[in-house]
């Protein structure tokens, strides 16, 4: 459980903080990491509420964006209840912990979005997969400190039964938006992506990618298509010039 972080963004209520560490301490997890915190994770009320586990409060990790808070995370899984054009393919969570057993002991991150709206689009961008709790109609919506306590609770089963499954070698989250951002430029360059909206096609790509799980060769292999990519765009850029 020590390779999982809890990632919650822009969290608002030191209730639902304080709630979120009991949580973690019920199921085993340490990994508390807050992005942006719209509330003082330190205040009496996190603090009651999170009752023996007040020590979890004093070592959460703040960030500034989601982005730095998963660089060194090798595959995230993103919670939403809205469902669209680049939200598709989830998980529900037994599910979203028997993908992370299979995948064995790697660094592993789930995020959690505000209490009143998410995570927005470009946020779960940087999650690999996402998990949906399915929920009544009626009343979709769940209290942020439930979710992370149901999620925790399916993860630490299945972690008791795969803790000796060997490990998949994947590539930091960092390296992987790297190079998302290298495909980007590359595939805009030769008009591939339309420039006015890339993430259009990208998105998808995303969620192959994210499927799939890159390993640091993936990776590697992934940059010198694009870097030859750019290298004959140049190229061609060059002759045309010269024959203007």
């Amino acid at each position: 459980m020590s390779d999982v972080a809890v990632v919650l963004v822009e969290p608002q209520g030191p209730l639902n903080i304080g709630s979120v560490c009991r949580a973690m301490a019920n199921f085993g997890f340490s990994d508390l990491r807050l992005v942006n915190p719209q509330t003082d994770h330190l205040c009496e009320d996190a603090r009651q509420m999170a009752v023996k586990a007040g020590g979890l409060l004093e070592l959460a990790q703040i960030y500034p964006t989601l982005a730095a808070a998963l660089s060194d995370r090798q595959y995230a899984l993103g919670t939403t209840r809205r469902f669209g054009r680049y939200r598709d393919d989830f998980l529900a969570p037994h599910e979203a912990a028997q993908c992370l057993g299979e995948l064995g002991q790697i660094s592993t991150a789930l995020v959690f979005g505000r209490e009143d709206c998410g995570l927005l689009t470009e946020e779960l961008d940087l999650c690999q997969r996402f998990i949906t709790i399915p929920t009544s109609d009626d009343f979709p919506s769940m209290n942020l400190a439930q979710a992370v306590s149901l999620c925790l609770y399916e993860l630490a089963k299945v972690g008791a039964i795969t803790a000796s499954v060997s490990s998949v070698e994947l590539a930091d989250n960092a390296d992987v938006e790297n190079m998302f951002a290298h495909m980007r430029t590359s595939l805009t360059n030769i008009e591939y992506l339309v420039e006015s909206n890339p993430d259009h096609i990208l998105r998808t790509y995303r969620r192959i990618f994210g499927r799939a799980g890159l390993s640091p060769r993936d990776v590697k292999v992934l940059r010198g298509l694009w870097r030859r990519i750019g290298w004959l765009y140049n190229q061609l850029e060059e002759k045309g010039t010269e024959n203007r």
